[in-house]
Formats: structure tokens, C-alpha cells, sequence
């Protein structure tokens, strides 16, 4: 997943936890410090999260960007944002990563119902 961004919360403040947590090399390292933290061991701390959380339905981290992407979009984001917060190179990738949701579709409104006709 090299070179896509992330996004952080407001409250989170990378550099007063960079200040805190002075990483040598790597913000997230691996199981030796001269190391990156895998993709794998992600996965085994998300899959012990939704565990312990009681969450029986089958997840990953996939579905959470999934579900990120879908929020942004449902929240009015532009798909170009999005593309590129997702690190996607071609827009046709995004709109397929994104689904089209109900929510939104019920929020469009013709044109024709937006003319007064003086009745």
C-alpha cells in the first residue's frame, strides 16, 4: 500500500505523537525496529479487535476503507477527493470501489421540480 495517504482525525495530532513516540524509522514498526509493520500483522490486530468486540460478521480492513470510501461519497464528497485520498491513479477505479447508495439516489431532484410555475 505504498504511497497512498491516510486520513486522521482532527483531534489526532501526528506530530505531538511523533514528538512523544520519536520513531528511529518507522511510525509503525514491526516485531524488530528496523522493520515496517506488515499488512499480515494488521490484519491479526483488526481480526482480535472484531473478536473481542463480539462482531460475528466476517470483516477486514478492506470493508472499513470500503465503508470510508462510501461515507466521503455519501457525504457529499467529489470523487476526485476521493481518488485521490485512496491513492487510485484512474477515476474508473474509484467508481467502482464506491458503490451507488440509496441514500444519495433518493436526494436527487429533477430540475423540472425545481421550476416555479406560478401555479
Amino acid at each position: 500500500m505504498g504511497g497512498r495517504f491516510f486520513q486522521i482525525s482532527p483531534g489526532i495530532s501526528c506530530r505531538k505523537c511523533i514528538a512523544e513516540y520519536r520513531p528511529n524509522r518507522w511510525l509503525f514498526p514491526g516485531q524488530s525496529s528496523d522493520r515496517h509493520l506488515t499488512e499480515r500483522s494488521v490484519q491479526k490486530v483488526f481480526e482480535e479487535a472484531r473478536r473481542r468486540a463480539g462482531i460475528e460478521k466476517k470483516v477486514s480492513i478492506h470493508a472499513l476503507r470500503h465503508s470510508f470510501a462510501t461515507h466521503l461519497l455519501e457525504n457529499g464528497t467529489d470523487l476526485r477527493y476521493i481518488q485521490e485520498l485512496l491513492g487510485h491513479t484512474s477515476a474508473r477505479t474509484t467508481q467502482r470501489y464506491t458503490h451507488v447508495s440509496a441514500k444519495n439516489i433518493q436526494r436527487i431532484q429533477s430540475p423540472l421540480d425545481r421550476m416555479d410555475l406560478g401555479d
